[in-house]
């Protein structure tokens, strides 16, 4: 994992940024990044975690990992 990835989820943009053993999460307005959240990486899935290495954005089970970030920055008040 070296580059950022794009996904777009619903109508939004987010960026993946994979950071040492770390993976930042943010959301792509205009052509800014709002950062969200650091994520272990460990926590992700394999799945998901082979999808971002791959920057395969249209894996399922990283565009589930993405949603539960999300959620958590929602139900968080972010």
């Amino acid at each position: 994992m070296s580059d950022d990835v794009t996904i777009r989820l619903d109508s939004e943009e987010y960026v993946l940024r994979p950071e040492g053993d770390d993976v930042r999460v943010g959301r792509r307005v205009g052509g800014d990044v709002t950062w969200l959240e650091s994520v272990d990486a460990g926590l992700l899935s394999g799945p998901a975690r082979e999808a971002l290495e791959r920057g395969d954005t249209s894996d399922e089970a990283l565009l589930t990992a993405l949603r539960g970030v999300v959620q958590a920055e929602v139900e968080r008040g972010g």
